[in-house]
């Protein structure tokens, strides 16, 4: 049985009635059934355009930005920081070229960049948590900076100001050997036994540095004109008067001023020849070295072959020719100058001689064991250049 479709609509189920089963012809009708619509149901909402596919999902349902990726990933970007910041000196001026390392407290591999033409630099996609920066430049001081950048945070370093790097010279100021041996003989010539007695050509430091000729005049001019040596030569001629040695001279004032330039010229002529003109002419040390060490018998023969060994101005030991010519040269000048009653030639000379060689050994053996205990102004053994 055919219907009409005004028949057919009210045959339709009622939950998907959008109008009233009326008919109205024409554009009335259509405006009839919109009203009624309207009345009973509100306005249609609006149709949302569909894409053809749909955004693909992650695990939880959260669409990825990228349409690709998981939401894991899109979490981890989001969590990144940045650290920036720019680098001057001391006037403020940019510094280009600075190197930049970042570190992680984790010990992760370090970031290294290079400040740029204005002084600025960056560090992108950096985790969170605590950092260090390493600041370095050629000609300043290194700089640290510690900091945390949080979760996707731009970390801004305050700006990084390098300071002039302090320039640290080592300088080594030494003396020449000829001012560590004047140093030396200015030490000697402070020594006298019981602060008294001069004891100027002894030296308690075993490497000391050769003497000059320029030094060995001077040290030996010292020792003459000493004051004590005045006085030592005065009791000298003083008991050669008693004993009326040497009878020519006579007795009386004039008698006692001959003995006592003669035995002033003895020591003034013995002290040149021996310890300052035939040193320097064979270059020999003219001073004892104190040993103070080994057993009593090596240090007696040490002492007692001073007069005939001595060190060379090499610092090899050798035979003191210096001191053993200078003492037979000394007697045979003196020769000149005694009495002619007491001059017996060769004689007077071997044993004027011998006598000082002897008198010196004697003298050696006491500064090794005595005199350097009653010595004043000893310096240390270990003395050595500055």
């Amino acid at each position: 049985m055919a219907h009409s479709p005004a028949e057919k609509e009210c045959e339709m189920p009622r939950q998907h009635l959008k109008t009233l089963s009326v008919v109205v012809p024409g554009k009335l009708g259509r405006l009839a059934r919109l009203g009624v619509g309207v009345l009973l149901f509100g306005f249609p909402p609006p149709a949302l355009p569909q894409s053809a596919h749909p955004p693909d999902r992650g695990p939880s349902g959260v669409p990825d930005a990228s349409g690709t990726g998981s939401s894991s990933d899109l979490a981890d970007q989001l969590s990144y920081g940045s650290i920036s910041g720019t680098i001057v000196d001391q006037s403020e001026s940019i510094v280009a070229g600075a190197q930049i390392r970042l570190t992680r407290e984790d010990q992760s591999a370090s970031q290294e960049v290079l400040s740029d033409a204005d002084g600025q630099f960056y560090f992108a996609d950096v985790a969170p948590g605590s950092f260090q920066l390493t600041v370095t430049s050629e000609g300043f001081a290194t700089q640290v900076i510690v900091g945390t950048v949080g979760q996707g945070q731009a970390y801004l370093v305050p700006r990084v100001m390098l300071a002039v790097a302090t320039q640290m010279m080592q300088v080594t100021v030494g003396l020449t050997q000829v001012e560590l041996a004047e140093v030396q003989i200015k030490d000697q010539e402070k020594q006298r036994v019981f602060g008294i007695v001069p004891n100027f050509y002894v030296s308690y430091v075993p490497n000391a540095v050769a003497l000059t000729s320029k030094q060995k005049f001077e040290l030996a001019w010292k020792s003459s004109v000493d004051p004590f040596t005045f006085v030592a030569v005065g009791a000298v001629a003083g008991f050669a008067h008693a004993g009326d040695e040497f009878s020519g001279y006579g007795q009386g004032a004039q008698g006692y001023a001959k003995r006592y330039g003669a035995s002033y010229g003895d020591v003034v002529i013995g002290t040149f020849l021996g310890n300052a003109i035939l040193p320097s002419l064979l270059k020999q040390d003219p001073r004892y070295f104190y040993k103070g060490t080994g057993s009593t018998r090596s240090r007696i023969l040490y002492a007692l072959a001073s007069p005939v060994i001595c060190k060379g101005d090499n610092g090899r030991w050798q035979a003191n020719y210096s001191y053993v010519l200078g003492s037979f040269a000394a007697a045979g000048i003196a020769n000149l100058y005694y009495p002619s009653s007491d001059r017996n030639g060769a004689g007077l000379v071997l044993g004027a001689a011998l006598t000082r060689l002897g008198e010196n050994a004697v003298a050696a053996v006491f500064q090794e064991f005595i005199v350097r205990k009653l010595t004043r102004n000893v310096p240390p053994r270990a003395t050595t250049q500055p």
